[in-house]
Order: C-alpha cells, then sequence, then structure tokens
C-alpha cells in the first residue's frame, strides 16, 4: 500500500506542475507535452482521444487550435492512446513504446474490443500476469486471477490461463509485453476500431482502416478489404462514404463502392482516420499543405500533420543505434493503475479503467539517472520540462549528448550513456595522479598491449560463453563441438595466464612498488616472447577457422533448434558484434602483437635491454601470421558472405565457392517514381539491389540482380541531369543510379569496372539469386505493406513460438542511414585497426570529463563504464564522422582532445598522452575516411597505417 500511495502522490505533484497550453494553442503543442511528460521518442504512433460534443470519439487534431475542438475544455477528458498500429511491433525501436502498445493491447482485450478464441486469450492473459507478478506459483497465480479481470468472462479460462503461465518461467516484463504483441498482431481484429455502416442493399456492416487499406466486417468477420494500391480516392459525400477503385479487369467489383452511415459527421470523422493512415503508413514526408483558395473553398481542408512512419523509424534508427534499454521493474514494483494515461484541462491524471492493472516502469530519463526505485508509471513532470530540455515526441532532445556547432540542439544520436550522470567524471586531480606515471612512449605501447588484451580476453569469454550455451545442446553435432568449440577454451585459459603477467609488468612499471627503482621491470619484450612461444601450438589450427565457420553453418541449417540457439545467443549483449567475427578474433590478434612489437622495435634503440626481445618475439610472430596470411582472406571473404545472408531475404546461393564481396552502399536509382534510396552490394560476379524492408527482422528486401559478366558502365549526370549519376548497361536491362557525393560516385565506378574486367576471365554467367520472379517493376511500398493475419502462408511459426529478431545496427544498416558505402578492404583495414582503453569524453555545458572504457572496432565505438563490464552500454557507428582537432573557439583548453563531428553531432574526447591521442586519430581516421580499390583484396598493405 505505501507503493501505491508514493504512486499517487506522484500523480498529484505531477498534474500541479503540469503545464496546460493556452486554449489558443494548436493540438500538437498539448500533445508534444504528453510525450514530453512521459518521455516518448515515436509519439507519432499514438494520439489523444475525446468525445466531441456529439458524443462521438475523435482524435485531437494538431493544425487546429484547441479551443476550436474542446466545446467544454474543463469537462472533458483527453485518452491517450494508440493511434497508428503497424502490422510488427518490431516496427517500434523504443522499449517504451512497446510497453504502452502492450497496455492498450491489454485494455481493448478487457473491454471486448480485441476478439478471439479462448487459447489466445489466455494465451495473451498469462503473458499479462506473468508481467505482473512474475514467475509461475499456482497459488499465487490462481489468488490473483480471482481477484483481477483481465477478460470478459476469465472464469472458465483460469486453468487455461495458468498453463501458460506455468510455460512463461524466467521471462522478464520485458519480454512478456513482446510475447503479448506478437500474439495480438496476428489477430484480424488487432488495431480494429468499428465504424457502424450499411451497404446498397441495406446490410448492416462495420468499416474499418489498417496499414493495409479500408476493411469491411460483418460482426467481428472480415469479409472484405481494399489495399491502398487498389484505391483511387476516398471521399463522402453527406452520408455516404464512397470509395473508388483503380480499374482492374480482373476485378468483379464496380468502379465506386459506396456506404451508408449514421451521419455526415461520422463519415468525415471516418474518412479522416482513413486520410491519416494512408498518410502515416504510406507517404515518406508529411504531405505539404494545399494553398488557401482565394475567393471560396469546396471540401475539407484536412491533411495529415506529423511524421509518417518511415521519417519516424529513420529518426530513431539514424539518432539512437544503440541505446540503454528501457527496462521493466521487478515484480513487486506493480501496482493498479490506469492502463493509458489520461488528461482533463485541468491536469489531473484519471484512470480511464480502474479495473486494469499494469506494471510500473521507471521513465528512461529516470533510470538515465540512476533512479532505480522504478515508483510510477507517470514520471514527474517539472513546470519547467515541457520548455527547456525536455524530450517533445522526439522532435527535440533532452539533455544532449553531443554538442552542436552554431548554437543549434541536435538530436540524440545514440547513447544515454554518454549523458548519465551516474557516471564516473574525472578532474585535475587525475591528471596530477597521472603524472606520477612514466611518460615513456615504450610504457603507452606496453599499455596499449594491456588494454586490447583485456578486451580480446572478454572477446574469447564469449566464446567459451557460447560453447556452454550452445555445446551442451543435443542438437550441436560431436564433429562441431569439437571443432568450433575445443578451439577457444585453451584460448581463453592461456590469455588468462598472459593478461595477468601484463597487468603485473604495467604495474610495476607504473612504479607501485620499489620494483622500479633498479629499472628491472621497464620493458615488456621478455613478457610478450615467452608468451608467443607458449602461444605458438595453439595457433597452429587456426588456418581451419574456414571450416569451423562453415561447419557451424550447416549444422544451423540441418537444426532449427541449433539454429535458435545460435540466433539468440547473437542477440545477447555480450555479442556486441556478429558471431563469425568473434570466430576470427585470434587470427586478427596475432597482427594486432605484430603492431604493436614493430612499434616497440622502431621505438627502442639497438642497444636498448628490451630491443632484442621485442625483436625475437616479432620473429616469432610475424612467422606464424605469414602462415595463415593466405587464408585469412579468404576466411574474412567467406565471413562477410555469411554476415550479409543474414541481412538479405529474397536471396538464395549467396555463398558460394568462388563468390568475392567488393562493396556494399547506398545509390539512388532512377525509376519511373523518380530517385529511390536502394542498398547496392557488389561482388565479383553480379550487383544485387534491395530495399530496407519494413519486417520484424530489420533486412533488406532483394528487388534484381545485374550480372558483371558483359556488363558495361557509363557516366550518365549530363544525360539525366542527375548529380554524381552513372548507367550500368546489362546485356538484359540497364540501371541508372546516383551517388550521394563525388568520392563515392568515384569509389563505385572504379570497383564496378574493375569487377567487370575480372568477370571478363570468369566462367560465364553469375547463379541465379533471387528466390523468386521479383522485378524492379513492382513498387517495393506497395508489396511490402500487406497485411499479415492468423493464418497468413507466410508466418512459419504460431503465436506460440517466438518470433525471428535480426540486429538492426549491422554494417547494412548503418551505411543505409549514413547514405554511404564500404568495402572489403575497408573491412580488412578495419579488424587490424582495433583499440580499447579509457577515454574521457567532454560534457556539455560543463567543464567536466566524463571517464569512459572505450573499445573501437568494426567502425564503431563502444562504450563501457569499466573494462570489467561484459557488455557494452552504447555504441556510436562512425561511418560518415570526421575526425579532427579543436580549434582555439571551441575553447578545449586541454592536451590531447580530438573531435568527432558528423552533421549537428559533435563529441570531444579527450586521451591520456600523445601516444594515445595518435593511435585514436589513426584508428579513427580509418574508419571515417573509407578507401577505394575494394576489388583487390589483397591490397592490404597499401592502406596499412
Amino acid at each position: 500500500m505505501a507503493l501505491k500511495t508514493q504512486i499517487k502522490n506522484r500523480v498529484q505533484t505531477a498534474a500541479i506542475v503540469f503545464l496546460w497550453p493556452t486554449q489558443k494553442a494548436s493540438g500538437k503543442v498539448l500533445f508534444d507535452l504528453v510525450c514530453s511528460h512521459m518521455n516518448l521518442i515515436e509519439g507519432d504512433y499514438f494520439g489523444l482521444e475525446f468525445q466531441n460534443h456529439q458524443k462521438m470519439m475523435v482524435w485531437l487534431d494538431h493544425i487546429k487550435p484547441i479551443i476550436k475542438q474542446l466545446r467544454r475544455p474543463k469537462h472533458t477528458i483527453l485518452r491517450f492512446a494508440v493511434k497508428f498500429f503497424p502490422p510488427d511491433h518490431a516496427q517500434l525501436l523504443e522499449e517504451l513504446t512497446r510497453y504502452l502498445f502492450a497496455l492498450q493491447i491489454k485494455q481493448d482485450v478487457s473491454c471486448g474490443r480485441l476478439t478471439c478464441n479462448d487459447t489466445s486469450a489466455a494465451l495473451m492473459v498469462s503473458h499479462i500476469i506473468q508481467s505482473e507478478i512474475g514467475d509461475f506459483e499456482e497459488s499465487q497465480c490462481r489468488s490473483h486471477l480471482l481477484n483481477n479481470n483481465y477478460i470478459p468472462d476469465q472464469m472458465p479460462l483460469i486453468d487455461k490461463i495458468m498453463e501458460f503461465h506455468s510455460k512463461n518461467i524466467g521471462q522478464t516484463p520485458a519480454e512478456s509485453d513482446h510475447q503479448l504483441l506478437e500474439v495480438a498482431r496476428r489477430l484480424e481484429m488487432y488495431g480494429i476500431r468499428l465504424h457502424p455502416a450499411k451497404d446498397r442493399e441495406g446490410t448492416r456492416l462495420s468499416l474499418a482502416v489498417a496499414h493495409t487499406g479500408v476493411l469491411v466486417f460483418q460482426g467481428h468477420t472480415k469479409i472484405n478489404a481494399f489495399n491502398w494500391s487498389k484505391v483511387r480516392k476516398l471521399s463522402f459525400k453527406r452520408k455516404r462514404f464512397l470509395i473508388k477503385l483503380r480499374p482492374d479487369l480482373n476485378s468483379s467489383y464496380q468502379d465506386t463502392l459506396e456506404f451508408l452511415m449514421g451521419s455526415r459527421d461520422c463519415c468525415k470523422v471516418f474518412w479522416k482516420i482513413c486520410v491519416e493512415y494512408h498518410a502515416f503508413f504510406r507517404l515518406f514526408e508529411e504531405p505539404k499543405p494545399k494553398p488557401k483558395p482565394v475567393i471560396f473553398t469546396r471540401g475539407s481542408s484536412f491533411r495529415f500533420s506529423g511524421r509518417t512512419q518511415k521519417q519516424v523509424i529513420d529518426y530513431v534508427r539514424e539518432s539512437e543505434f544503440k541505446k540503454i534499454p528501457f527496462e521493466s521493474g521487478g515484480p513487486g514494483d506493480r501496482v493498479d493503475s490506469p492502463s493509458l494515461h489520461c488528461w482533463k484541462e485541468s491536469a489531473l491524471v484519471s484512470a480511464e479503467d480502474p479495473s486494469a492493472s499494469r506494471t510500473t516502469r521507471a521513465s528512461p530519463s529516470q533510470q538515465r539517472n540512476g533512479h532505480g526505485d522504478r515508483t510510477g508509471s507517470v514520471p514527474h513532470l517539472s513546470a519547467s520540462s515541457g520548455h527547456s530540455h525536455g524530450m517533445v515526441n522526439g522532435q527535440k532532445s533532452l539533455e544532449l549528448c553531443s554538442h552542436s556547432p552554431n548554437g543549434r540542439q541536435p538530436s540524440p544520436l545514440t547513447s544515454p550513456l554518454l549523458n548519465d550522470a551516474g557516471s564516473v567524471r574525472t578532474d585535475d586531480e587525475d591528471e596530477v595522479r597521472r603524472k606520477r606515471f612514466p611518460t615513456d612512449r615504450a610504457y603507452f605501447i606496453a599499455k596499449e598491449l594491456l588494454t586490447t588484451e583485456r578486451t580480446y580476453l572478454k572477446d574469447l569469454e564469449v566464446m567459451t560463453s557460447f560453447q556452454s550455451a550452445v555445446g551442451q545442446d543435443e542438437a550441436t553435432p560431436e564433429s562441431l563441438k569439437k571443432t568450433v568449440l575445443s578451439t577457444f577454451e585453451p584460448l581463453h585459459k592461456f590469455h588468462t595466464g598472459f593478461l595477468r603477467e601484463v597487468e603485473q609488468r604495467l604495474a610495476l612499471w607504473e612504479g607501485r612498488s620499489n620494483a622500479h627503482i633498479k629499472g628491472d621491470y621497464q620493458r615488456i619484450g621478455d613478457v610478450m616472447l615467452k608468451n608467443l612461444q607458449g602461444l605458438k601450438p595453439l595457433t597452429a589450427n587456426l588456418h581451419k577457422q574456414t571450416e569451423v565457420m562453415l561447419e557451424l553453418e550447416k549444422a544451423c541449417r540441418a537444426s532449427r533448434r541449433l539454429e535458435g540457439l545460435c540466433r539468440d545467443f547473437e542477440l545477447q549483449k555480450v555479442c556486441y558484434v556478429p558471431l563469425n567475427v568473434f570466430i576470427l578474433r585470434p587470427l586478427h590478434r596475432l597482427s594486432h602483437y605484430k603492431q604493436i612489437l614493430e612499434r616497440l622495435c622502431k621505438h627502442y634503440p639497438a642497444t636498448h635491454v628490451d630491443f632484442r626481445d621485442c625483436r625475437a618475439a616479432l620473429a616469432d610472430v610475424s612467422e606464424v601470421a605469414e602462415q595463415l596470411q593466405g587464408s585469412l582472406s579468404k576466411m574474412e571473404n567467406f565471413q562477410k558472405l555469411l554476415e550479409l545472408k543474414k541481412d538479405l531475404i529474397g536471396v538464395e546461393n549467396l555463398v558460394v565457392p568462388g563468390r568475392e564481396f567488393i562493396r556494399l552502399g547506398c545509390l539512388s536509382k532512377l525509376s519511373g517514381k523518380g530517385l529511390q534510396q536502394r542498398m547496392f552490394f557488389l561482388f565479383n560476379d553480379v550487383i544485387l539491389y534491395t530495399s530496407r524492408g519494413m519486417t520484424a527482422t530489420n533486412q533488406f528486401k532483394m528487388h534484381g540482380q545485374l550480372p558483371l559478366h558483359g556488363m558495361t558502365i557509363r557516366e550518365s549526370e549530363d544525360e539525366w541531369g542527375v548529380p554524381h549519376a552513372f548507367t550500368l548497361v546489362g546485356q538484359q536491362q540497364s540501371v541508372v543510379v546516383a551517388a550521394s557525393s563525388l568520392t563515392e560516385k568515384e569509389k563505385w565506378m572504379e570497383d564496378i569496372q574493375a569487377a567487370i574486367e575480372m568477370a571478363k576471365t570468369s566462367n560465364g554467367h553469375s547463379s541465379e539469386l533471387l528466390t523468386s520472379n521479383l522485378t524492379d517493376n513492382k513498387c517495393p511500398e506497395d508489396s511490402s505493406a500487406e497485411a499479415e493475419s492468423e493464418d497468413d502462408i507466410t508466418a512459419s511459426h504460431t503465436s506460440l513460438e517466438r518470433p525471428s529478431p535480426h540486429r538492426g545496427n549491422t554494417m547494412v544498416h548503418v551505411c543505409w542511414h549514413r547514405n554511404t558505402s564500404v568495402s572489403m578492404v575497408d573491412f580488412s583495414i578495419a579488424v587490424e585497426n582495433q583499440l580499447s582503453g579509457n577515454l574521457l569524453r567532454k560534457f556539455k555545458n560543463s567543464n567536466g570529463w566524463q571517464k569512459l572504457w572505450v573499445v573501437f572496432t568494426n567502425f564503431s565505438l563502444f562504450f563501457y563504464k569499466s573494462h570489467q563490464d561484459d557488455y557494452p552500454l552504447a555504441s556510436l557507428p562512425l561511418l560518415g564522422y570526421s575526425v579532427t582537432i579543436p580549434s582555439e573557439s571551441e575553447n578545449i583548453h586541454k592536451d590531447y582532445v580530438f573531435k568527432l563531428h558528423f552533421k549537428s553531432h559533435v563529441y570531444y574526447f579527450r586521451s591520456e598522452s600523445e601516444y594515445t591521442f595518435e593511435r585514436w586519430m589513426e584508428v579513427i581516421r580509418s574508419a571515417t575516411v573509407p578507401s577505394s580499390g575494394a576489388c583487390v583484396l589483397n591490397n592490404k598493405e597499401s592502406h596499412a597505417h
């Protein structure tokens, strides 16, 4: 009861300070305040609904002034509710958004709006109570169901609900929300709001609108659907609602369908909802307002106002590739409270359905500030938060993690962590302490060995965890256990000892004991020589890593269970890069040792006490690396093909002998609809082009392939009047594309031309890659927006099974959002240019610096609070960024500071020494200035730093 009282007090406090806008303000002003109040970024899926003077439920118009919509504002209740239901909750990128959707589903189920069979109802309730009371305990579960009603006529289903609940053990509240939405989205009535109507014969029907188009229901059964691609025009005339269809010789429908509704206002309300649904799900951008007529108006001037779904997804993906997730409270934090928020003009939060209960969760802002109590679902709102730094529907940002030139407020790019008030801040005392440490360059080179070894050992732990997760399962073949899983245990054991020795040596070198007085410990070559000689036997089989990856791939294809285990493991936070990347880490680590030893040998004079050991260790590691170099390029290429296979749908036979990956990235393809962004993949035999699919898996949808055999390429800028355009002339079709810049165009043309020359000497045509007869004539927006019903044949799993999620922050997605490209040479260079260590990041609007453990790999910075953390809390993909030194005007009065800059996003980082500053600049430049000449896969030496 104390928790309930605390929440009640917080709600009352929020009511007092909530800033109600003036009635002359537009509806959008109020809606943005509500989104700010909840720290909701994806607010565009929601709306404020109220009962108008005709007793009809309508949505608050964002454009019109509030005073023109609310006749009796002080007596009007505004309900915050889901307005647009996407076909798949995987399109909702924020945990908070999915949680609010789960609340809406709970409310719809409770009031009988979301009808379904008994099994689906019991399954949904089981996920709801798992979220609210935690794991199954029979007496507690039965008592809870007797005291709480989640569905109409619940009593006969209690045993079935308990049976399902007993299978949910271990599910977190967030996972329960996920499962609830997964069941709900497959129901025919998911997101359906019925509007009574009659057809021409007077039959009672209902009309509804969904992301796919206009639907017709008889009772709760869908009897017709008119997809947006078939609808030419929607209009109303008095009580008649008219649907004009595009001509179709194969259809028996007349051109215009007519439905009779209760009144003109009923028609207009439904017509408005249709207009908004069409714009939100079908348009790329918010429609422009029509110019006002000079003399008289005809028809409604209503239009959709706000971001489209594409704009919402693009905004969140571009600005927050990876962030601290919104997390739910534990089972003990659950109280009775309204299903979704409601507001009166007096700013009191009122309960729409007191009988419905929900899980209380901390807002993302509370979590970032270290509030772990999760004491209420309605976050505290200060009087200034709606105006100064509050997140208003994603349009303005909270305390931002990046600086902005010209004083503009940029959007948050990736990382609430970088804004975490709970992080350690350093001051000048740290500098005083650091000055006691050695300043010799050799020390900092040795320290790089230490910091990168810590990261490497963590990466080996990922593989040993994989061994524990997968190796014990009966679905894993014995041969796979012997190859994949036995490789990493001895390596992990060895490097644990190696790291311990390096840490001890560095501690002595730093003078933390009296040993440094003798000067015997200011070296690292002896430690490396001893351990590299001990490492030789463990690296003997590393040239077989291709076989390891191939065997793992074959085993996953043969066993759906093993495939699921691998997929689930890869989605864990510790697996911060694709799993196959970890498999190749031991090979890449050898090149890192070689680079470190080369720097030491270059730094030391021949007379130095450490020089001889370093040179001997360099000879040893060079010998092993040289033996493996021949197969390394093939392994990297094979790994990249396997990774791309996961990112693409509609593609078969991608991984075949002889196929080499060359470049991937964004180009605009010219079609009848103008320039459309497409993702292109260049191989040594074929070019594939795709669009980003709006699917649960975040994959890219295949549209076509262009064999390189017989292809020519020509400049087309003057021909089409499009900047940076060129034409790919194939034997069967030609495609006009445009790059984002002259540099991008030159890279693509150089690589494609070289690949065409290589294809002339190959064995003829490439294999067919498309899984179906896809052509680019079919608009992807038409084909990808089809509905997915309960019995959809494309749904390979039932509502009881978990979906197949996929990472949404792979290099393919980064290139898509940054409108750039990356080559295989870039990938090969990137694995050699890895770095770890502490960096200080400047806080915005203060002189404080935040200490972070930072890992650079896969073209990204991964941020941790310390090197002991098991997984990164945030990441920053660097493609498209520039790295420079701050100018004097930026008032960064510290040494060794570098600046990262992309559009309005600016970050300042400080390193501890000249050497580490040079190294961070060097490796980041390798990611921010991608190379060209990608077709020469073995040409890494010319790009090495």
